[in-house]
């Protein structure tokens, strides 16, 4: 079992960045494959990016690739999806995800981002 919660979010500017973190618990969160992914209002949720437990098998959706940056830290139980050049359409509850094989197993509760042009 794996508990995640997810901090950070907020009210920015087109532009602006921002740093999402996710404090995860649980004995196996080591193993698991971490994703990130969102759901904007009237849409379905997407998928965002994901990285393995060791942090060397990383992807991005197309529309973030360049500008959001996953990352991990194993030591501190701590995963990270920083977001730069922010634009409004990714305004969107962001949520952070673990499994062993579908990172969609275990779900926290979300963190509002709202960029604003």
């Amino acid at each position: 079992q794996v508990q995640l919660v997810e901090s950070g979010g907020g009210s920015v500017q087109a532009g602006d960045s921002l740093r999402l973190s996710c404090a995860a618990s649980g004995r196996t969160f080591l193993s698991y494959t971490i994703g990130w992914f969102r759901q904007a209002p009237g849409k379905e949720r997407e998928f965002v990016a994901t990285i393995d437990w060791r942090g060397v098998s990383i992807s991005y959706a197309d529309s973030v690739k360049g500008r959001f940056t996953i990352s991990r830290d194993n030591a501190k139980n701590m995963v990270y999806l920083q977001m730069n050049s922010l634009k409004p359409e990714d305004t969107a509850v962001y949520y952070c995800t673990a499994g062993a094989r579908d990172p969609r197993d275990y779900w926290g509760q979300g963190t509002q981002v709202t960029v604003s042009s």
